[in-house]
């Protein structure tokens, strides 16, 4: 059985015969897949995807192709985990997915224990991309609820400078800027500097470098 709970997953195949024998196996391993035939099937679908998703992907699909709705995804949904599908006349647009973050491409025909064991790696990858979208998300939040002058301080914060440096460097006193520290601290729920810089990471804010001294004459 592979640990398909809570995870949703999708076959997109214009194969009936691929469609149904990949959802009796899946549904024999105990998951409830869903099969679209094309592309464009599955992107009208997909603004109703919540959660941790997997996608069993044809490369060869009529219309929009594999490779164009993985590019899609990635734009749109780059936390569902992909696992592509292909013949032998594809494989170098599979390898050209793979490093575009693919967790894998199967040829067919593709035997059942290698593709179980290709989508038990997808589910962990897509549960762990859920679960870090959820997480940024609720610091996202967190960091929404700072005065401005609040994020100006932590950016000074998350580059490892005193209260005293930063008092300096802003224009204010040192007693505010630990006023301000403190308060940072509380809203983004962290604990140390170290917790800061990885939530203000996520969130892709860089430290603020302190000015370059003046060289002596």
């Amino acid at each position: 059985m592979i640990a398909a709970e809570g995870v949703s997953l999708f076959i997109i195949d214009d194969d009936p015969s691929v469609r149904t024998s990949i959802t009796r196996l899946l549904r024999a391993e105990g998951a409830d897949p869903q099969a679209f035939a094309t592309a464009e099937e599955f992107l009208e679908f997909l603004p109703g995807i919540t959660g941790p998703s997997c996608a069993l992907l044809d490369i060869g699909l009529p219309g929009k192709s594999g490779l164009e709705l993985h590019a899609r995804l990635q734009a749109l949904r780059p936390e569902i985990a992909v696992v592509f599908l292909t013949g032998h006349g594809d494989v170098p647009g599979a390898v050209t997915s793979m490093k575009r973050g693919a967790v894998d491409f199967l040829l067919k025909p593709v035997e059942a224990a290698t593709l179980l064991a290709a989508l038990t790696r997808a589910i962990a990858r897509a549960r762990a991309a859920s679960s870090d979208k959820v997480t940024k998300r609720e610091i996202a939040l967190r960091y929404g609820e700072l005065t401005p002058r609040e994020r100006e301080v932590l950016t000074h914060v998350i580059a490892g400078k005193r209260n005293k440096v930063i008092a300096a460097e802003i224009g204010t006193t040192e007693k505010t800027v630990k006023v301000h520290r403190g308060r940072i601290m509380e809203k983004m729920s962290v604990r140390s500097v170290a917790d800061l810089v990885r939530a203000a990471d996520k969130l892709g804010i860089k430290p603020t470098p302190s000015p370059p001294r003046a060289k002596a004459t």
